[in-house]
């Protein structure tokens, strides 16, 4: 796209008279194009140099060379070049219109607008399709569907039309576009890296490598296409195999194509996993978008919660992606501080993207309309959403985890416990809600020895003072009366002047109703006793009154 925005405008200079000056441009530009057909932009641009330190520039030298250092990704040396023609009497009014794509490209909006305001009169199709896509930087619907009015039935228009869907999300609308062209200019071939884009940011991963490789066979050594098949590889399987991808572009890059270093620099961090991000990410936030993004996804893996949410909370979201991190921060941050107004956000931000119709059909839309419905705590709404893309996540912990607390919360205990087991993450496995609702499974499973179990691996903290209140409760509900028990007393001794007390002696006298019920060993007996004295209460002592008589009319030991 880059190509086809400023080629046919560079390439409109050439000399149409001149004598000897003509035939200097034609020894000069056939060398040149060899080197442009290779797309070595860094040979075309030494060239140059060379030729200018031997006098032997002309009129277009500084054009070729703005237009070599701009797709090098050099733009701030394309800028010099550009500024540096503006200052030559009878400058083409078109170089204007060239230094704001280098400004686009530097990020630098409002100057780029300047710059092509002072472009040619009429618009030019450059100019047009240069203030479309500002118009989309500035969100300004207005001016947006002013340019797009202007756009032709060509090639470049429709690429710039073809873009904006893109990057507005629209990706079949785009792929649209770029099949036609392709059934038109079956030659064009860098069309298939954008219908690759297409269907990768459609999750396609596989069919976007199909697309790509017919693309590779012919230009095995293109930057962008390295880069995304290295990205679907790092999809499709994992990072170690993704990075391996990246090696053949990492020596491209070592000699030309400036932008691929950062790049790759940034992706090397996404394919080791957060390896080196705090070094790597800050210095790329302005330069690559996804830089922020990521960034944020390392400081929510650190659960550093407040950290990630100062570096997102000013975005102003524009793509699915953002919106999603937006919703995933609040949560998280929400659940940390029991803000309402954070959850609610969350929770609005979800809903706007599992229900967008560009993205309700995709996973990353089901998983978000799951997690509006989750924070709305309607489980069954949950599980149909959860339920329709389970296939994809056997093995993801993170799936599992929310799928198991779902169907606890509607009472399916048996399945969800089956789902928690699943889970292979200590990280996740040493989590209080995790163990919360094990335990609970465990309980309504009749499964309380499990569940105290639980208990006794972990250490003395506010944790474990929860999770007993958990056990007893649970446990005195679903008549597992000795484990109650047990809970019961050892939240009495964290803290006598509760009514603790209260709960141990119906469980203790619970315990005795079993075992006259012969649904308890006559042994636990002796055990009940015990817990009885420790209470300072004068029931506890009627109660070891008639416990100690039964156990000797029915000879039960109980010392």
């Amino acid at each position: 796209m880059i190509l086809s925005r400023v080629k046919p405008a560079v390439g409109g200079w050439s000399p149409t008279s001149g004598g000897d000056k003509t035939k200097k441009n034609k020894a000069v530009i056939p060398q040149l194009e060899e080197y442009l057909q290779k797309r070595d932009y860094l040979g075309a641009l030494t060239l140059l140099e060379f030729k200018m330190s031997i006098g032997e520039e002309d009129d277009l030298t500084s054009l070729w060379m703005g237009y070599c250092a701009f797709h090098l990704g050099d733009y701030r040396r394309a800028m010099e070049e550009y500024r540096s023609l503006r200052q030559r009497p009878e400058c083409p009014a078109q170089v204007w219109v060239f230094l704001a794509c280098v400004f686009f490209f530097l990020g630098l909006y409002s100057e780029a607008e300047e710059a092509a305001s002072k472009g040619t009169s009429p618009l030019s199709p450059l100019q047009n399709r240069l203030l479309f896509h500002l118009a989309h930087k500035f969100n300004d619907e207005k001016q947006l569907m002013s340019f797009h009015q202007n756009l032709e039935d060509v090639t470049e228009d429709q690429l710039s039309l073809a873009s904006i869907h893109y990057m507005r999300s629209h990706y079949p609308e785009a792929i649209d576009i770029y099949k036609r062209l392709l059934l038109q200019n079956r030659d064009f071939l860098a069309l298939k890296v954008y219908v690759a884009l297409c269907y990768y940011k459609l999750n396609y991963y596989d069919v976007s490598q199909e697309v790509l490789a017919v693309y590779l066979q012919s230009i095995p050594d293109s930057t962008i296409a390295l880069n995304l098949k290295a990205c679907n590889t790092f999809r499709l399987y994992n990072g170690k195999a993704a990075e391996e991808e990246l090696k053949n572009l990492m020596e491209i890059s070592s000699h030309s194509f400036e932008f691929a270093k950062e790049l790759i620099r940034h992706n090397l961090v996404v394919f080791r996993g957060g390896e080196g991000a705090l070094q790597v990410l800050p210095p790329l936030i302005d330069v690559i978008p996804e830089a922020r993004l990521n960034l944020v996804i390392y400081y929510l893996r650190q659960d550093d919660v407040q950290e990630a949410y100062n570096l997102i909370r000013d975005v102003v979201p524009v793509t699915p992606q953002e919106y999603i991190l937006l919703g995933v921060v609040n949560a998280a941050l929400g659940q940390d501080i029991g803000s309402r107004d954070h959850l609610k956000t969350a929770q609005q931000f979800f809903q706007l993207v599992g229900g967008s119709a560009s993205e309700c059909d995709t996973i990353p839309g089901r998983q978000c309309m799951a997690s509006c419905f989750f924070l709305l705590r309607q489980f069954e709404d949950v599980l149909i959403y959860l339920n329709s893309i389970k296939s994809y996540f056997y093995n993801d912990d993170a799936f599992n985890f929310n799928y198991a607390q779902a169907k606890a919360a509607l009472g399916s205990y048996q399945e969800a416990e089956e789902f928690f087991l699943m889970i292979q993450s200590e990280k996740i496995k040493n989590d209080y809600v995790y163990l919360s609702w094990l335990a609970r499974c465990y309980i309504m499973n009749q499964k309380a020895q499990l569940a105290w179990e639980l208990y006794l691996k972990m250490g003395t903290s506010s944790d474990s003072f929860s999770l007993l209140h958990v056990i007893a409760n649970d446990c005195f509900k679903m008549g597992q009366f000795y484990y109650a028990a047990k809970a019961f007393d050892a939240l009495e001794k964290l803290d006598p002047d509760s009514d603790y007390w209260e709960g141990k002696r119906g469980a203790c006298v619970g315990v005795f109703q079993l075992i006259l019920a012969n649904k308890e060993s006559k042994e636990t007996l002796k055990e009940v006793v015990l817990m009885l004295q420790n209470s300072g209460s004068p029931h506890a002592v009627y109660i070891i009154r008639i416990l100690r008589k039964w156990a000797k009319e029915n000879r039960v030991l109980l010392s």
